[in-house]
């Protein structure tokens, strides 16, 4: 939180320099989160550059008050709802699936194991309504709060925890091979 304070600070001031850091320490992260919920890296990939470019454009007046990485994540997410909603208005089709990662592993039977669990959970959560994705990838991802995500949604807390609790039921009932609807 400190360093991140240190490099708001210099960017503030206009450096380059801070900013590829910020960018170098989140990239991933943020990828991996709007990957999850859109389930298309490359779609993804531009969230994150379109967050990144926002970022730039605000460098100089930008204000830390909370967790940098928290606010980028919220950027991310409110991201790839309008990029959904966009998409379901122009085409009104489904999603792509996402690539899935591949394993550090070089064994290659555990990359097979992790490829199918992977593929698994990807598909499994591309089954989930968006409100439920975007709260379980929130809250068990970034580390979200729930109020935040409250805030964050415009909806009461006691909304954000059940559709937590119904994702993490239907990803459970999926995940262990139950068919539910």
């Amino acid at each position: 939180m400190l360093e991140d304070k240190r490099l708001i600070w210099k960017l503030n001031r206009g450096s380059r320099e801070a900013l590829r850091s910020i960018y170098e320490k989140y990239k991933d992260d943020l990828v991996t989160l709007a990957a999850a919920l859109l389930t298309d890296k490359n779609l993804a990939e531009d969230v994150v550059h379109d967050v990144f470019v926002s970022f730039i454009e605000s460098a100089r007046k930008f204000r830390l008050t909370g967790s940098l990485k928290g606010y980028l994540a919220t950027c991310v997410a409110n991201n790839a709802r309008n990029k959904i909603k966009a998409n379901q208005r122009r085409y009104s089709v489904a999603m792509d699936n996402a690539n899935p990662a591949a394993a550090d592993s070089s064994n290659p039977e555990h990359r097979a194991i992790f490829g199918e669990n992977l593929s698994r959970l990807s598909y499994a959560l591309e089954q989930l309504p968006y409100e439920q994705r975007e709260v379980l990838i929130l809250h068990s991802y970034s580390g979200m709060k729930f109020k935040k995500i409250a805030t964050r949604q415009k909806v009461s807390i006691n909304t954000v925890q059940g559709r937590y609790r119904y994702a993490m039921d239907k990803l459970r009932s999926m995940l262990n091979g139950e068919v539910r609807k």
